[in-house]
């Protein structure tokens, strides 16, 4: 695979702090690199990360971060146009390249490349595949969003002909507006769902749908396409590929039988056309984690793994932070910390939840945080999945000057609708992280569980809880 001319060495990462950009600090310095990066929101679990592997985080974008001049400046996708460290960039004609790029070029190379995409699931998924092919002895290369509990980093360079990699439908960068998943060139390709989902760049549903069908049209002949049949909209998208596809689900090729949940723990039977492969054990609770685990599960199969070698990798995932992760547990008071933001992992994450805690009472605490989750669009489905708690408080909107006004999520409508939906004194709005731990402190008792839901650091209001309760 290609890397840097001869003589280079250093890679400059700008806006290091996200989840990819953080995991692939870590994959360059490894490879010998020596690594710079800036950004200006800095916090766990990826600030930690970066300190944990030797990486100063210089703070805020500046040009002077650029001096000594890198070899090449890798921009993340949160980076505008005008922004300043990206402005130096092209001013003094410094190569650059995007994330999704820089994965193609340090990574995949001439692998083959499995894909794990859709609107939902593709962490946990592709942490589930990364950890159950280096179990079957495949050694995969993989990059993941997140950072898988076995691994504990969000990335492995491997060995084997195999790279797993989570592949987002977000925009690459300000210099390339197509879908990052293109650049990962896929020859297999698990497609989890496809719902409208990142309203500051898709338009509707048929524009999210454009960006999928092109991933679709991408696989080639030889390839492997594993589609969701729960999500109607990516069946029709899969339709087109000229590859070996496969369905899972509900009522697909691949069905989860006799499915029971015990102690954070998921067992299933595996069926094929309706006949079993025999029982899976997973670390993972929910129904749409099942689903998780059949995808991969029915992957695995097509790769011509047999039964018996997959089994230890779903018995032994430990999942991936901030996905159902247990932050502790205080005067009995269980914390959750979870990172779904769209009105469809709510309500999946509270399902889950309150499955693997039968009988306890659950709060849902929420952060409109994404670009999605700040816009009204979803106020309704946001509303009726928050109501699903038994109570809810909703913080107040992140940044909130980054949407239009006319745009922007109504927090006092939406707790307004959840206590409309699911009776009243059910949801309350606290806006400081503080207040809410304050709140929590006072309000909660023994054998109640809180599930904190934010794509984002919601300024530590997980800890802030734990030493409020410990208090």
């Amino acid at each position: 695979m290609s890397e840097l001319p001869a003589g280079a060495s250093h890679i400059h990462l700008t806006a290091i702090c996200g989840a990819g950009m953080a995991s692939l600090a870590g994959l360059l310095k490894a490879r010998g690199y020596r690594i710079t990066g800036s950004d200006q929101n800095i916090y766990p679990p990826m600030s930690t990360y970066l300190a944990d592997i030797g990486i100063d985080i210089l703070n805020g974008f500046r040009a002077e971060h650029l001096v000594p001049r890198p070899d090449l400046v890798v921009i993340g996708n949160a980076v505008s146009r005008d922004n300043i460290e990206a402005q130096a960039v092209l001013s003094q004609g410094i190569d650059y390249i995007s994330f999704p790029q820089a994965l193609g070029r340090f990574l995949i190379g001439a692998r083959s490349a499995m894909v794990i995409a859709g609107t939902h699931g593709k962490t946990t998924t592709s942490a589930l595949a990364a950890w159950v092919l280096t179990r079957a002895g495949l050694d995969p290369g993989f990059f993941v969003g997140g950072v898988p509990l076995n691994f504990g980093s969000g990335w492995h360079a491997g060995r084997g002909e195999h790279v797993v990699l989570e592949g987002d439908e977000y925009d690459t960068a300000f210099f390339d507006k197509g879908p990052k998943f293109l650049h990962y060139r896929p020859k297999n390709v698990i497609l989890t769902s496809v719902e409208f989902d990142h309203a500051d760049i898709y338009r509707d549903l048929d524009h999210v749908k454009g960006a999928f069908a092109k991933l679709i049209d991408i696989i080639p002949a030889e390839g492997c396409l594993v589609v969701c049949s729960d999500y109607p909209e990516a069946v029709a998208v899969a339709r087109a590929v000229k590859a070996h596809s496969t369905t899972y689900g509900e009522s697909g090729d691949w069905t989860a039988a006799n499915i029971a949940f015990e102690e954070g723990r998921s067992v299933f039977e595996v069926c094929f056309n309706g006949r079993s492969e025999g029982a899976i054990e997973a670390a993972v609770i929910g129904r749409h984690n099942v689903k998780n685990a059949l995808a991969v599960y029915a992957m695995g199969r097509n790769l011509g793994i047999p039964h018996e070698r997959l089994l230890d990798g779903f018995r032994s995932f430990k999942g991936v932070k901030r996905r159902q992760e247990v932050r502790g547990e205080k005067r009995g008071v269980l914390v959750i910390d979870d990172f779904a933001h769209h009105p469809t992992a709510v309500r999946e994450t509270i399902d889950a939840v309150r499955g693997a805690y039968a009988g306890r009472r659950l709060w849902a605490i929420f952060e409109p945080r994404s670009n999605t989750s700040k816009r009204n669009v979803f106020e309704k489905e946001f509303a009726a999945a928050l109501a699903l708690a038994d109570k809810t408080i909703v913080a107040g909107v992140y940044q909130p000057e980054k949407v239009p006004e006319g745009q922007r999520l109504s927090v006092d409508e939406l707790v307004g609708e959840i206590n409309r939906v699911g009776g009243a004194g059910r949801a309350l709005t606290i806006a400081d992280s503080a207040a809410i731990a304050d709140f929590i402190a006072r309000n909660s008792r023994a054998g109640d569980v809180l599930l904190v839901m934010s794509n984002g650091g919601f300024d530590a209001v997980h800890d802030k809880i734990l030493q409020a309760l410990a208090g």
